[in-house]
């Protein structure tokens, strides 16, 4: 072989790796990201379908679809209602949570606080049914039961631990020598804090609030223990679909589309911001 033509071989080999390398990558996403798509495309065409055709088997997945299952969401229970009611309980606990969040997360990663930072992992690991009885019982004694601010409380165990533990790493990776700069020309700790930690790290402001937000809006456990009429949340809509005798497929799918479908825009809309603050976090991580 020729010293010109090796070079070619070369480069057409490393070309074809490539492409194999990005092909399989491709293959493994889409093993991974399969049953959960094949789960949400199913609840959507069930919300679609009439009760027989939800038990049909072999299932159909050619139909006529029908939107009663949707009317019927909002005949039945006050689907607004709860929809404004959640928007309330997890935007509070999310800006909540980023409050005290914030200041805790810089402090645990520029003095080293690990033995905070174990007990915060350890609230958040620990189940959140078994927070509940302790706050009903409090709630129940200041008369806070149906109360936007029990929901907001108690959703601060799901956004605050969360926050703090993506935004740990973010704060870890700025420079000390900026802070320090910062500092020389007459900056306080705290206007150190705001005006350039923060904004370095608001590519993980971002992707934790959105993920704190996620879990507020999904939580079901709290709205059905402390919330009442005035008060009750979206997840509470799908389980009035059920009963003992009877469960409602066509409710629970239609109304678990709706509630899913706001998540998903929010995602969507900033997707570019949520991607780049998960890559930042995992670079340092």
């Amino acid at each position: 072989m020729s010293a010109i033509a090796q070079p070619r071989v070369v480069r057409r080999h490393r070309s074809w790796r490539k492409v194999l390398n990005t092909t399989l990558l491709y293959l493994a996403v889409a093993l991974v990201i399969c049953p959960f798509m094949f789960i949400f495309v199913w609840m959507l065409l069930s919300s679609f379908k009439t009760g027989v055709q939800q038990t049909a088997w072999p299932p159909l997945f050619i139909f006529e679809p029908t939107l009663k299952n949707y009317f019927d969401v909002f005949q039945r229970v006050p689907f607004v209602d709860y929809a404004i009611n959640s928007v309330i309980v997890s935007v509070s606990a999310t800006l909540l949570g980023l409050v005290f969040g914030l200041p805790a997360a810089y402090s645990i990663a520029r003095w080293r606080q690990s033995k905070l930072a174990i007990a915060i992992l350890t609230s958040r690991m620990v189940p959140w049914i078994s927070f509940l009885l302790p706050w009903y019982l409090l709630f129940t004694r200041v008369g806070w039961v149906d109360t936007y601010q029990a929901l907001i409380l108690t959703h601060l165990i799901i956004t605050m631990p969360m926050i703090i533990w993506l935004l740990i790493a973010f704060f870890e990776d700025i420079p000390t020598e900026l802070e320090e700069a910062a500092m020389i020309d007459g900056c306080s700790r705290l206007g150190v804090f705001l005006k350039v930690s923060v904004p370095l790290a608001a590519p993980g402001i971002v992707a934790s609030s959105i993920f704190s937000l996620i879990y507020s809006w999904n939580n079901f456990i709290f709205a059905l223990i402390l919330a009442g009429r005035k008060t009750m949340t979206l997840p509470v809509a799908v389980y009035s679909f059920m009963s003992y005798t009877e469960v409602n497929w066509g409710g629970i799918t239609a109304a678990a589309t709706l509630i899913a479908l706001p998540v998903l825009i929010l995602t969507f809309a900033i997707q570019r911001y949520l991607i780049k603050g998960l890559a930042l976090g995992g670079v340092k991580a």
